[in-house]
């Protein structure tokens, strides 16, 4: 059985070709059947195909293990062909990786190493997920769920042994952590986002991630702030309301086009007033700045400019390449041990076959014993042929093989019988 993971992600493909891509969950179970089917009809193989699909907004991936030869082009064909887009169209997009390329890439991604925010946690989740849905599809088997059981195992590790997820490495991660330190929880704030570009709908989604207790979007163009707002269930409110209503939030996010400053020294200090000096927090991401200078000398306001932001990101990305470093050599010496579990488990069939063929041989034999202590035979006879008859069986095979090698081949056999005999009077004793 072969391990093979093929996908698509940001790494690989823009947004417009991924969401085309992506599955539902409800989508999941008819499309892992329809799939095992597929290499079914397309390979020979006596044991069941596996597979589990990880559709999240930044991926498409399929974890398969199937003797199908060509399952990499069938797939990548299904795929195509179940969201209706041309296969010479995603194929460029498509990662296909084999065997312990495969395991590597599915630690590394319920990790966080793969994730576009470096050691985000929400991804092990969602690799949960999918392998609960295709469990409850059927889709997975011995292989499968070893490597997923594993894989959460070395999640786990990652996270506990390293600090790959602890340091921000973005300006949105940034404004977070510097919130919490001054608030005990962000999911009883209301805040306030001024703009909605793309450095506000960052942030946006950091912070809406902590679950705030109201979230608010002013902008210059009413239907831009609507759709934001809308988007993580907050409420868009008019720029011109921010000098009456600026008390009403706990943190402020900035970061507009304006030339001006469109928060001034005296709209903050009625705001600390009017709040009986609880503490604002800040963040002014705008060049120019947004938010006037003075407003840093308050004393119930924590104000951040970009600068300061920017500081604390280059501190958190050196920080978190020597946890990086540390957690791909976790991953590596995990790697090694599943493909170890892996090609053990490939020498299954032979044993069983052995086993197999060594039962059939005993029952023979002892049914002849059976026979001649019927018609009365002496026991201690019948033992003796029997055992004479076990060990000629047993010796068929080697012996044959002696005889009949030539070359390299016989060399082999003589330095291999003297090893499995050994191990076999061992295991006796």
């Amino acid at each position: 059985m072969q391990l093979l993971t093929l996908g698509i992600n940001h790494h690989t493909a823009p947004v417009a070709l991924r969401e085309r891509v992506a599955f539902s969950l409800e989508q999941l179970q008819p499309a892992l059947e329809t799939l095992k089917s597929l290499w079914r009809a397309n390979g020979s193989t006596a044991m069941t195909p596996e597979a589990a699909i990880l559709s999240t907004c930044n991926r498409t991936e399929i974890y398969c293990a199937t003797n199908n030869a060509a399952a990499r082009e069938s797939t990548v064909e299904w795929l195509a062909r179940f969201h209706n887009i041309p296969a010479s169209e995603l194929a460029p997009h498509i990662y296909a990786l084999p065997q312990s390329d495969a395991v590597r890439h599915a630690f590394r991604v319920a990790s966080g190493l793969d994730s576009m925010v470096l050691g985000e946690t929400q991804i092990l989740g969602q690799l949960k997920d999918a392998v609960r849905s295709a469990a409850e599809a059927g889709a997975l088997g011995t292989y499968l769920n070893q490597l997923f059981q594993r894989t959460f195992a070395v999640a786990k590790e990652v996270r506990g042994q390293t600090e790959i997820g602890v340091h921000s490495v973005s300006m949105a991660a940034a404004a977070v952590r510097l919130a919490q330190r001054i608030f005990e929880s962000i999911s009883t704030q209301r805040i306030l986002f001024i703009g909605a570009g793309e450095m506000i709908e960052l942030c946006a989604t950091h912070f809406a991630a902590q679950h705030p207790k109201a979230l608010f979007i002013a902008n210059r163009t009413a239907e831009r702030g609507e759709r934001l707002a809308e988007r993580f269930g907050g409420t868009a409110i008019k720029l011109s309301e921010l000098p009456a209503r600026l008390h009403e939030f706990d943190i402020v996010v900035s970061c507009t086009a304006s030339t001006l400053p469109i928060i001034g020294l005296g709209a903050v200090e009625r705001a600390v007033k009017a709040r009986k000096h609880s503490p604002m927090f800040m963040v002014d991401l705008a060049v120019p700045r947004d938010i006037e200078a003075e407003v840093s000398r308050l004393d119930d306001v924590f104000l951040y400019t970009v600068d300061d932001l920017g500081n604390i990101v280059r501190e958190g990305h050196a920080l978190r390449q020597a946890a990086v470093a540390q957690a791909e050599a976790i991953i590596e010496t995990r790697v090694q041990h599943f493909m170890q579990w892996l090609d053990a488990r490939s020498v299954v069939p032979i044993i069983r076959d052995l086993h197999g063929q060594a039962e059939r041989l005993r029952q023979t034999e002892l049914e002849r014993a059976q026979r001649m202590l019927a018609r009365g035979d002496d026991p201690a006879a019948v033992l003796e042929a029997l055992s004479q008859a076990l060990t000629k069986k047993f010796l068929h095979g080697p012996t044959h093989a002696l005889n009949y090698a030539r070359g390299e081949q016989r060399e082999r056999i003589v330095q291999l019988i003297p090893d499995l005999f050994h191990h076999s009077g061992t295991a006796d004793k």
